[in-house]
């Protein structure tokens, strides 16, 4: 396989087979983000993709689903990513399913149609980086969308029948905006409904404009009790049909894994005994991104 960069995936896809398709991140701009700082976006060339399916083809028989990388592979033009696509439909038959990266660029620049036949050709869930549902710190953290737009493109990755698994960062909008964070989020998570729903706690990457306002003394960085009563809230403030939402990933101080609705009042009881000093949290030597 053809790898260059940073090869980033998300946790599930762990097994997956990983198909790099474009190199980098389409917007690359978000302040507390420095997975792809210094690299140049680029889509890589169709025979370097064809050649590793083939490679796929015969060297990775046991995997059963495919994730196309880096940041936004949902960004490559339609005709060459249906084209991708089909090629993985012919040489790997036994993918059950192929996932990537989105973002509002991406999803307003495809057409419902053309999510539909994405779809249609094995494109079936896609992690979509909400970070809050808060205008105010969507602007703070130069996310290049607004909620509203947010929840529209969230909608249309549904109505094409993908899956969504959507991200959020616990600690994004600091001390003087986390309850409003929470609350917003809450609130676009619930206009979207996704299937799943992943929390990280934000860790600061030196280099990054964020962690320079933290040095600064313009952001002030939540301290492990505050994280939770954020997490809380944010719970608290979201009404999935279906939803899994998650707070298991090695950034956060207290692994959680609910099925909203079913399991609310039993994670909010857990987050409160946590908070009530009967749970132990991970120390901090143990959290990693």
């Amino acid at each position: 396989m053809h790898y260059e960069g940073n090869i980033i995936r998300p946790p599930s896809e762990a097994n997956s087979i990983l198909l790099q398709i474009t190199v980098g991140c389409s917007r690359n701009k978000c302040t507390f983000c420095g997975a792809y700082k210094g690299e140049r976006f680029r889509i890589k060339p169709d025979s370097i993709t064809m050649a590793d399916i083939a490679f796929a083809a015969t060297h990775c028989r046991r995997q059963r689903r495919v994730f196309l990388c880096d940041g936004d592979g949902l960004i490559v033009p339609q005709k060459r990513l249906l084209n991708i696509l089909q090629e993985i439909e012919r040489q790997l038959p036994w993918v059950t399913r192929v996932g990537t990266y989105a973002n509002c660029k991406s999803l307003k620049m495809k057409t419902l149609d053309e999510l539909r036949a994405l779809n249609a050709h094995g494109l079936g869930i896609l992690y979509m980086g909400l970070e809050t549902g808060d205008d105010v710190t969507l602007k703070h953290i130069n996310k290049g969308a607004a909620s509203e737009e947010m929840i529209q493109m969230g909608k249309k990755a549904r109505a094409a029948g993908m899956k969504l698994s959507i991200t959020v960062l616990l600690g994004i909008a600091g001390k003087s905006r986390s309850n409003i964070h929470a609350r917003e989020t809450g609130r676009v998570l619930t206009a979207i409904d996704p299937e799943y729903v992943g929390a990280l706690t934000l860790m600061l990457i030196p280099g990054t404009p964020l962690y320079q306002d933290y040095r600064d003394g313009k952001f002030f960085l939540l301290e492990p009790d505050d994280m939770l009563k954020e997490l809380r809230t944010m719970i608290e403030a979201t009404e999935l049909s279906k939803g899994l939402f998650h707070a298991n990933h090695a950034s956060n101080y207290l692994p959680i894994k609910a099925r909203l609705p079913k399991d609310k009042k039993t994670t909010l009881d857990l987050i409160d005994n946590a908070l009530a000093g009967k749970i132990d949290l991970k120390p901090e030597f143990l959290r990693a991104l």
